[in-house]
């Protein structure tokens, strides 16, 4: 975190009480950390909508397995989209719906077109994409960006399981 600025602000006083109840139930121990949230909020939120800002981000799936097909269609787009694809994570729900969750990472217009073939999936009965970027790259102050280099997100080291 940089130096710290004091800065005042006029609010409504009703708007502030519902905020004030707000953030207590989301934990918050004051308001200038909720300020703060909703800050960094805001610019991430910026970043992420330029097609080409490399973002990190999750596709939250839920899905019927009974639907023909659905299982493997989603495999098939992964396995298409492999560059875009860190990781993934799968739940049986119930006796017919499963919950699968996507750990994605490129150029934000790639991600988005990836989660929206996902979601339009016949059988996916819901689905969301959530974006978003390190800290660091909010951080105007070093243009340089950090120290130690990254591979490109597809040619990522792939490591053999240990026996």
């Amino acid at each position: 975190m940089g130096v710290l600025s004091r800065i005042g602000v006029a609010i409504d006083s009703d708007l502030l009480k519902r905020f004030d109840r707000s953030i207590q139930r989301s934990g918050y121990t004051n308001r200038s950390e909720a300020f703060r949230d909703m800050i960094r909020d805001r610019l991430v939120a910026e970043q992420t909508a330029s097609p080409d800002a490399i973002v990190v981000g999750t596709v939250t799936l839920i899905y019927d397995h009974h639907a023909y097909g659905v299982g493997e269609k989603l495999t098939d787009l992964q396995h298409a989209h492999h560059h875009l694809v860190v990781s993934t994570s799968h739940a049986h729900l119930d006796h017919d719906s499963c919950l699968e969750v996507l750990i994605v990472h490129g150029r934000a217009s790639d991600v988005e077109q990836l989660a929206d073939r996902l979601i339009g999936l016949k059988g996916v009965q819901h689905g969301r994409l959530v974006k978003t970027v390190p800290a660091h790259a909010l951080d105007t102050r070093n243009k340089a960006g950090h120290k130690h280099t990254h591979k490109p997100a597809g040619q990522r080291e792939v490591r053999a399981a240990r026996p």
